[in-house]
């Protein structure tokens, strides 16, 4: 250190100094480093989940399950009874959400199935008001 402090004093003043300052560089990575550790939201690692209180009933009835089926000809079935067109099956979609209790839908399209008819059954379930609607045999979509 003495060899450097003795080399300054030797050196003409006109010529720059070589030597960087880090204080402020420094400074500021720490006033960074404490902004990201307050801004870092804390992450709960728990899921809460609402279970239900009491003893389940003892009798509760099997849903009725209603199948439609879309064929790989984009063909429409209803329990196995093959559906003339989408008005049919909107309208059969209303009658079954009038009931007291709404049966579950299966809707199992086929793979090579179009996508809009398959889209039009779900958005007819859906202004029907059916409330209980799953896309059952997703597995044959895997890679």
């Amino acid at each position: 250190m003495k060899k450097t402090l003795a080399a300054r004093k030797a050196a003409p003043r006109d010529e720059p100094l070589v030597d960087i300052n880090t204080t402020p560089l420094i400074d500021v990575m720490l006033v960074l480093l404490i902004m990201l550790i307050i801004t870092i939201p804390v992450q709960l690692h728990a899921v809460n989940l609402n279970m239900p209180h009491g003893a389940p009933p003892s009798d509760a009835p099997k849903p009725e399950v209603l199948r439609i089926d879309v064929d790989a000809a984009s063909r429409v079935r209803w329990n196995g009874e093959e559906l003339a067109g989408g008005d049919e099956a909107e309208r059969r979609m209303q009658a079954e959400a009038a009931r007291a209790v709404q049966p579950e839908v299966h809707l199992r399209p086929d793979r090579k199935a179009r996508y809009d008819v398959v889209a039009g059954l779900l958005a007819a379930a859906q202004r029907s008001g059916l409330t209980k609607i799953g896309v059952v045999g997703s597995e044959q979509f895997l890679p």
